[in-house]
Formats: C-alpha cells, sequence, structure tokens
C-alpha cells in the first residue's frame, strides 16, 4: 500500500500537498524559460494562470509574476479609446502591423465587455484583426471586463507585464470606451490616445472636457476620400479647444493629427509623436515618475479590492446585506444605520 493511498489522514494530505507544489513549480520553471524565448503560446498560458480564481493557480501566477519582474518595464505603454464608431480596431491593426513592420513586437491588450451570464469576452478582437493576429511580432489577448470598474479587467496590468517580460517592446491597451475605463487606462500606460470622428463642432457638444483632458493626441480617424477635407477642418478645430484645456502630462502640448487606416496615411506621424513624448519625458524625469506613481496606485487599487472581497466573504456577511437592503427600500432604516449595523456586526 502506498501513501497516496493510504487510509491514515497523516500520510495522505503532506504527500498530495507536496505532489501539488513539485508539479506547480515545474510548470513555473517551464513558462518562465518559454516567456522569457518569447513563446506566444507559453505567455498565453500563463495569462490564463493569472486571471484563473483558482487558489493554486493565483499562487503559480504571482510566483512567475516575480520570476519574471526583471525583464518587465521595457516597452511603451499606449493606451486608445475612442467614440463610438471610431474605428478603434481598425486603428489598433493598421497601426499596430506598421510598427511589427518596423520589427517592433506588438502586444495588443483589447478589453471587451462581458457577457452578462458567462462573463465572457464578446468582441472577439482576434477576428477583427484578422491580419495583425497572423504577424509573427504581433500578440493579441482579448480579455473580459468581468464587471470591473470601466471595463478594465484586473489582471490587465499583470498581463501587461507578462507581455514585457516575453519581449514585446509596444503594448496598446484598447478600451471599451464608455464610462470610466479612459480613467483606468489613462492610470497604466505612458501615452494615450483618442479617437474622434470629423465634424467635431457636433461632437464636442456631447464630448467630455475631462476626457480630451486625458488625451496626448487626438486622431481624426476615417481621414481619406470624400471625408479628407473636412478631417482637416476637425483637426484644426481640435487643435484651437486644446489650447484652452490643461495637458495631459506636465510639460506636453497636446496635438490633433487626421489619420487614414484604410489608407494607411498618417500613421508615421502618430508613432513619430509617439516617440518625441518618449524622449521629452523620459529626459525631464516625467516619464518615471508617472510609472512610479501608477504603480503605487496599483498597489492601494488592489488592497481596496482585496478588503471588499474579504468584507463579503465573511461568514453571514451577504444574508445581512440583503436584508438591511430590503429595510432601506420600504423605509425601515436609513444608508448611515444600515451601514453602522454592516460594521457592528460579528
Amino acid at each position: 500500500m502506498n501513501g497516496i493511498e493510504s487510509s491514515h489522514d497523516g500520510m495522505v494530505a503532506p504527500i498530495r500537498k507536496r505532489f501539488v507544489k513539485k508539479e506547480r513549480t515545474i510548470e513555473v520553471d517551464d513558462l518562465y524559460e518559454e516567456i522569457s524565448n518569447g513563446s506566444r503560446l507559453h505567455l498565453s498560458k500563463a495569462i490564463t494562470l493569472l486571471e484563473s480564481m483558482n487558489e493554486n493557480d493565483r499562487i503559480a501566477g504571482q510566483d512567475l509574476l516575480k520570476r519574471l519582474l526583471p525583464k518587465t518595464g521595457n516597452s511603451i505603454r499606449i493606451g486608445i479609446t475612442g467614440v463610438p464608431g471610431a474605428g478603434k480596431s481598425t486603428f489598433i491593426e493598421a497601426f499596430g502591423l506598421q510598427l511589427a513592420e518596423l520589427g517592433h513586437k506588438v502586444a495588443v491588450l483589447a478589453i471587451d465587455p462581458s457577457s452578462t451570464v458567462t462573463g465572457g469576452s464578446i468582441l472577439g478582437d482576434k477576428t477583427r484583426m484578422e491580419a495583425l493576429a497572423r504577424h509573427k511580432n504581433a500578440f493579441i489577448r482579448p480579455s473580459p471586463s468581468s464587471g470591473t470598474l470601466g471595463g478594465v479587467h484586473k489582471k490587465t496590468r499583470e498581463t501587461m507585464l507578462l507581455c514585457e517580460a516575453s519581449g514585446y517592446d509596444i503594448i496598446l491597451i484598447e478600451t471599451v470606451g464608455v464610462g470610466q475605463s479612459e480613467t483606468v487606462v489613462r492610470g497604466m500606460v505612458d501615452f494615450f490616445m483618442l479617437l474622434v470622428l470629423t465634424g467635431a463642432g457636433d461632437e464636442l457638444q456631447g464630448m467630455k472636457k475631462g476626457i480630451m483632458e486625458l488625451a496626448d493626441a487626438i486622431i481624426v480617424h476615417k481621414a481619406d476620400g470624400d471625408n479628407l477635407r473636412l478631417a482637416k477642418k476637425t483637426v484644426r478645430e481640435y487643435s484651437q479647444l486644446l489650447h484652452f484645456l490643461q495637458p495631459a502630462t506636465p510639460g506636453w502640448t497636446t496635438t490633433a493629427m487626421p489619420v487614414s487606416s484604410l489608407q494607411n496615411t498618417g500613421l508615421d506621424n502618430v508613432w513619430e509623436t509617439i516617440t518625441d513624448f518618449q524622449t521629452q519625458m523620459q529626459a525631464s524625469g516625467i516619464w518615471n515618475e508617472r510609472r512610479q506613481s501608477q504603480t503605487k496606485d496599483w498597489f492601494h487599487s488592489m488592497v481596496r479590492d482585496r478588503l471588499v472581497d474579504n468584507f463579503y466573504s465573511a461568514d453571514g456577511k451577504k444574508e445581512l446585506v440583503n436584508e438591511l437592503e430590503k429595510q432601506l427600500l420600504s423605509g425601515g432604516i436609513t444608508v448611515a444605520n444600515a451601514v453602522d449595523k454592516i460594521f457592528n456586526s460579528h
């Protein structure tokens, strides 16, 4: 009779525990080597490990990330948002292909809205960026938002680090373009772009000033054909407006520019603007200051998330919350009293 099959509790648990730990260590070793060598397959496996809700997977994922940290931080992190219909995926594919052809390794982290039923990705960015997905220098990872603030997956930051460790020097993060996702993504990238359409006069009426103040560049998209003349006019209108707004990055002047992903025009100008931004911000020290600030914000955000998760997972808390909600709706208790009851309960 071997240790695994033994009916003695003192023998079974320790052997199983050692087996799981050994298996996990081997998996992390393998992922570390393959990711360091640029394997897209193993990069996908590692991201899945980080996104897992399984406790063993979570531990293994964090172990892997810790070992890979020295290889991270050497990319340009670019956030891309846009008004509905602006063509974010079309732009990302054209821009990403151009950079990949120049020899850059491009990772696209597309944050999809989640299915309210399954919590899975429902847009399928790989099908919308087929040419880029096939390129040897590109990696596309659609992630479900899973109900997190602004549609940004909790693991997006960690996924970004894994991509950097695998040699991707340009990270493109596409937002869902609604709610607070712009603010969240702004807080994890170096350079932030806003895609808009022609006809700024009408569009500006419904656009929040705050969103424009997040942008380091405004891309007037679909600037081709009969739309080209109007696109140039829109660029001028945005350029005038930007003079009255606070810049998103100290020492940097946000610019507007026309781009056609269909005709691949203006993409060179976008990349030149980004590299100029990197050069200036690194020279001034703002580049490192922003990244350090973002890391601290990430830390405090995760602390808040953990506190909330731990709070609601405590015995009886969900039931108490449901009962207090009923009392609130019936007018039997004030909100402040309900909160006091929750925190005073044991």
